[in-house]
């Protein structure tokens, strides 16, 4: 399967996308990585790859410059999973751009810059919500180190996969590190869903290298690929 792997912007992106492409690899995969967004409005180049898959965070961030996608990247990024491909978006790749309100209508939620938050990056259990799911095949709950994402958008009509459960509690967050209560329940990680005619696979885990080596993740990332690309 031909994969486009679009990486960069403020996360550990130059530890954890390397990761990324050498499983993707090792699963027999052809593997294109570009921090260079302007492919996605070039519907020739798009249309060699099955599946787009989304390792990065596309913002106007101070220190990274505007790494939001520009119309032409929107309406290609559209266009290509409208048309049947598949779309695989990794951790806050699901950030909503202030210049794209509508972007969560393709991903069905995720990270609002602002509103959206998480404990301390740390050790947590993901559990297996939808045992039958394409998702997690070959997969059970396991442990990993990683973010639980918390205050995200969500949309109806995503179909959720794998969950975890944290407990109440303060944590210091933003850039001042101020206390900030968070609630305890348990949390969507992973949802499909369809956009057109294709297929959205979202899947909120995978901060660092360290999250990226841990086998569960790259499982339910295969999964992820496969599923995307399959009719």
């Amino acid at each position: 399967m031909k994969l486009l792997v679009l990486s960069g912007g403020r996360h550990p992106y130059q530890e954890s996308t390397p990761v990324l492409g050498t499983f993707l690899r090792a699963a027999g995969h052809e593997v294109t990585i570009t921090e260079d967004a302007a492919v996605l409005a070039r519907a020739a180049d798009m249309r060699g790859y099955d599946t787009l898959v989304f390792n990065t965070r596309r913002e106007n961030l101070p220190d990274f410059g505007d790494l939001a996608l520009a119309q032409a990247e929107q309406d290609g990024l559209k266009d290509f999973i409208r048309s049947g491909k598949g779309f695989v978006c990794l951790h806050i790749s699901t950030c909503l751009p202030k210049t794209w309100p509508e972007y969560h209508e393709i991903t069905g939620g995720g990270w609002i810059t602002g509103s959206s938050f998480h404990p301390p990056y740390g050790e947590f259990t993901v559990n297996v919500s939808a045992s039958g799911h394409p998702g997690v095949r070959g997969v059970s709950s396991f442990k990993t180190t990683d973010e639980l994402y918390m205050g995200l958008a969500f949309t109806e009509g995503n179909d959720v996969f794998i969950t975890a459960d944290a407990a109440e509690g303060t944590h210091p967050w933003g850039p001042e590190r101020q206390p900030k209560h968070m609630p305890g329940g348990t949390f969507p990680l992973g949802w499909t869903r369809k956009y057109g005619e294709g297929k959205v696979f979202v899947l909120l885990l995978g901060h660092d290298a360290r999250s990226f080596q841990t086998p569960g993740f790259q499982q339910l990332v295969l999964n992820g690929v496969d599923w995307a690309k399959a009719s």
